[in-house]
């Protein structure tokens, strides 16, 4: 039976490094769950209370990155406050209507609130590209902090 765990341990954490890239799949959570299924299986013995907490940590900030991301590429390229806050309802709303929606929910939220708060299309559409860009990054980093994650339970299960 401790082999159908690890199995589906390693399922999960494979699938998890996937939803770090592919949006439909909440990558850093399924991660964290693989590597906890792996833990309580072999007993605690090699990832104990401080590995978890550690990773957790890591997977809390990858999540965190994530959600922020394109709130943070609008405000690095100067969003009104109705950009950053159109882009973070974007990319709330864009959860619920699939890829497309993850992908251009925040960029079509900064873009709509830049608008309201007067300015031209082009420095709209300026804001959106900011927008896409912080998602882009933050991809990015998510991915790094899902390796890390990886990384370190990797290094606790040979100690």
């Amino acid at each position: 039976m401790d082999i159908a765990f690890y199995l589906l341990a390693a399922i999960l954490v494979l699938g998890g490094l996937a939803g770090t890239v592919l949006p439909m799949l909440p990558g850093i959570p399924m991660i964290f769950g693989g590597i906890w299924l792996a833990a309580a299986v072999d007993g605690y013995r090699h990832l104990g209370t401080g590995w978890l907490l550690a990773i957790g940590a890591l997977g809390a900030l990858g999540v965190a990155v994530d959600f922020f991301a394109g709130t943070l590429g609008a405000k690095r390229v100067g969003a009104s406050p109705r950009a950053l806050w159109g882009a973070t309802v974007g990319a709330v709303v864009g959860m619920f209507l699939g890829i497309p929606g993850l992908v251009f929910g925040p960029f079509v939220g900064a873009l709509l609130g830049e608008l309201s708060a007067g300015n031209s299309v082009l420095r709209s559409a300026h804001v959106g590209a900011g927008t896409w860009i912080g998602l882009l990054a933050g991809t990015l980093v998510k991915l790094a902090i899902s390796f890390m994650m990886v990384g370190l339970f990797a290094l606790a299960m040979l100690i």
